[in-house]
């Protein structure tokens, strides 16, 4: 696997994710040796909590409850300072309820500090900054679901 260093391959997930578009599958799963990862994607929204990264025209919400959220997003899908989910899950700001955040606005990490932490199928996957830098903005609120792509955090 290329990159244990986290204990995740996020790159084979990556990958696993572009086949699930590139042939239009609901899941894949792989296995090797003790590890085995699924991936999958739910064909329509089996709920909708808060507006998360669609975009507006996806939802039949009132106007005025899609324009709201969709603006930070769009504009944050374009910046490329913006670290993006590698995954699909829940995400979470401090390592235990109660717990210090890993990171703040105004902060500044390093490269490969854990950022956040992204819940996926009953693991906790430590999300690390993927360069140095300070933190500008965090998008993303505590415990809330996030999806493969989305937009999670600004580090200039």
């Amino acid at each position: 696997m290329a990159d244990k260093k986290h204990g995740i391959d996020q790159t084979l997930i990556r990958d696993l994710a572009n086949i699930l578009n590139e042939t239009d599958l609901t899941e894949i799963e792989v296995e090797q040796d003790d590890l085995r990862i699924r991936v999958s994607r739910a064909g329509t929204p089996q709920y909708v909590q808060a507006p998360i990264a669609a975009p507006a025209a996806a939802y039949a919400a009132p106007a005025v409850a899609a324009t709201a959220g969709a603006a930070p997003v769009a504009d944050a899908r374009n910046n490329k300072n913006a670290v993006t989910a590698p995954m699909v899950g829940t995400a979470y700001l401090s390592p235990a309820p109660g717990a210090r955040a890993f990171i703040e606005v105004g902060a500044t990490v390093k490269e490969g500090q854990t950022i956040l932490i992204i819940e996926a199928m009953k693991t906790m996957n430590q999300i690390p900054a993927p360069r140095s830098g300070k933190v500008t903005e965090i998008l993303v609120s505590d415990a809330s679901p996030v999806e493969y792509g989305e937009p999670l955090v600004i580090i200039e």
